[in-house]
């Protein structure tokens, strides 16, 4: 579990890197972002991520798991309680402006905020990284 608490952040930093810098419409949408848009998110999502596995390596296993559990809420938050109904305005209109082209396999209808599949990938990345990183704390 250790080897998976220490890869996967990795590889979410490289799966980020290609979906928002490699055009694969619809499955990404970058002309809905601009460049500066994409840097900013870059700079707050991508360090969390290699801190993730910097903690991991150098056995701070509990700064670890504190941020894979805020990373998991954030996707909660951002994705899964908008497909539900909870959400801002600013999140609904986000989501028109850069996510409303790429695919979906969960139902659309009725529907503000769907979450699409580069983001799914993004979630299973995430909950991967949650098991590994608990483990790897919490022992088992």
């Amino acid at each position: 579990m250790h080897t998976l608490a220490l890869v996967t952040p990795l590889v979410m930093v490289a799966y980020l890197v290609v979906t928002e810098w490699v055009p694969m419409f619809p499955f990404n949408d970058l002309e809905a972002q601009s460049v500066r848009e994409r840097l900013t998110m870059a700079a707050v999502n991508y360090p969390v991520f290699a801190a993730i596995a910097v903690a991991i390596a150098l056995e701070a296993n509990v700064v670890a798991l504190v941020l894979t559990l805020l990373t998991v809420a954030g996707h909660v938050v951002s994705w899964w309680l908008p497909y539900f109904g909870i959400s801002f305005a600013a999140q609904r209109e986000a989501y028109l402006r850069e996510y409303a082209r790429t695919w979906k396999i969960l139902p659309t209808e009725g529907r503000a905020v769907v979450i699409d599949v580069q983001h799914m990938v993004v979630g299973v990345l995430c909950l991967v990284m949650l098991v590994g990183v608990s483990v790897t704390t919490l022992g088992g």
